[in-house]
């Protein structure tokens, strides 16, 4: 074992700031003696595994910092595996500062960020896959990305990479056996057979590779660009969606020159919208500089919401800008603003394509037509049937690896390679199908992992 893991580290596990209580959690072989050695009350040496006791925490000058509830968990029955204290204090900045502190000056150290949970890995406690959903489930803020870290970790993504692993490895050592009887020319691994596993694999890794562009929507959201010509009612609508005045509304063309974010919650979907400077050609410089913005915004977007005036529109001007968005290749809805007044020419036109909207924005018109088919377009169905989604851009990364390395594979069965050269491309597979799981790992790899984790956690 690596010798920064005998230390028994420290760290505030419940968000900084006053509260009711606060968490300060210890982890390491010596964490309960050190613990005892400042708490008055039962001896927490003898006491058993999931069990809390009430008592003081006092200084070397025997003064009481804080009543505590030190609750221990005895290894390897704890995350970590190893022997954890955690800490209910009150929750002043002050209080958790000197208990801290005094646990430093006893020869604990400070946790780096996501070290606990790194600390579980190292230990066995769960591969690096559902260590990284720990995160994710930290951070869930819908009910999807909840129930996808969930799945992820309690193990469901983790088993199906395992078991791919698993069947790859046993043609794999087939190939490595032959290898050793060159000279020979004989043969352990049917190609036929390992054609069909390989064509096997090679459908569900496509499948998890599919599923990115959801789980993607899920994690991070649905980026939304609100689109269209000046004064067509882009910042009412942004407005009237958040249910708040977040950004300025104006019969002056061109009011808005740089985009304006925000976010929403809509049936477990968190839609990012951006407000966008109207589109238009324009001598104004400043005004040139948000149009251009609202462009490169438009190509990075997942989905477009582009308004067009009901009121002062031309049809010719509409169907110029939904060519212009069709070329872009992002889905788009057609939204038609200023219903209520509406030209009843340019109305009837855009009423024969189903897939419009109208709305009136300022009279908050439509609105809630428009939020179901944010959702449908979004479409989290493949979701709710429960199948295994890639929410990882790490893993994802991984997956393609492994989907090039195998389909390397498939062109070497077709052109009767030698073995030799069958087996570096599945070794290929292997190792990026490890990564994922952690079999394979680096001290770069898991360093930028875990450094995205909170401190106390």
């Amino acid at each position: 074992m690596l010798d920064h893991l005998k230390e028994t580290i420290i760290a505030l596990s419940t968000a900084p700031g006053v509260g009711a209580i606060a968490v300060i959690r210890l982890s390491g072989d010596d964490a309960i003696q050190i613990t005892n050695s400042v708490f008055k009350g039962k001896n927490l040496l003898e006491q058993k595994s999931h069990t809390a006791h009430f008592g003081t925490i006092r200084n070397d000058e025997g003064e009481i910092i804080d009543e505590v509830v030190a609750t221990l968990f005895i290894a390897p029955h704890s995350f970590t595996k190893e022997n954890v204290v955690e800490i209910s204090c009150h929750g002043s900045p002050y209080i958790v500062q000197r208990l801290i502190k005094l646990f430093l000056a006893k020869g604990v150290r400070l946790a780096k960020a996501g070290e606990f949970t790194q600390r579980a890995f190292l230990n066995g406690q769960f591969d690096l896959a559902q260590a990284e959903a720990v995160a994710d489930l930290i951070n869930a803020d819908t009910e999807a990305s909840h129930k996808a870290a969930l799945n992820q970790m309690r193990g469901g993504f983790s088993e199906q990479i395992k078991n791919l692993r698993a069947e790859l490895i046993h043609f794999a050592s087939m190939i490595e056996l032959e290898l050793d009887f060159g000279e020979e020319d004989v043969e352990f691994a049917d190609r036929d057979d390992l054609k069909k596993l390989v064509n096997q694999l090679l459908s569900v890794i496509t499948a998890l590779v599919s599923s990115f562009d959801l789980g993607n929507v899920i994690k991070n959201g649905v980026p939304t660009v609100i689109a269209g010509k000046p004064n067509t009612g882009k910042s009412t609508l942004l407005n009237a969606l958040l249910n708040e005045e977040k950004a300025i509304v104006s019969d002056i063309a061109g009011t808005t020159r740089d985009f304006i974010e925000d976010e929403i919650n809509l049936e477990g979907v968190v839609f990012r919208f951006i407000d966008t400077a109207g589109l238009r050609d324009t001598e104004d410089k400043v005004e040139a500089i948000g149009v251009q913005r609202t462009k490169d915004k438009m190509k990075q977007a997942s989905l477009i919401i582009y308004m067009f005036d009901l009121k002062n529109d031309t049809l010719t001007e509409v169907n110029r800008d939904i060519n212009m968005l069709e070329n872009l290749g992002i889905p788009f809805l057609n939204v038609g603003n200023k219903l209520d007044e509406a030209q009843q020419d340019l109305y009837n036109e855009m009423k024969k394509d189903k897939n419009t909207l109208f709305i009136s924005a300022i009279n908050k018109e439509g609105l809630e037509a428009l939020k179901s088919k944010l959702v449908e377009t979004v479409n989290l169905d493949n979701f709710k049937t429960g199948d295994t989604v890639v929410t990882n851009i790490r893993h994802y990364d991984n997956l393609v690896q492994t989907q090039n390395s195998l389909n390397a594979v498939l062109r070497g069965l077709d052109s009767n390679i030698t073995g030799d050269f069958l087996a570096l491309d599945i070794r290929h597979a292997l190792r990026f199908l490890g990564e994922i799981t952690g079999e394979i790992t680096t001290d770069d790899l898991l360093a930028n992992i875990f450094s995205k984790f909170c401190i106390g956690k």
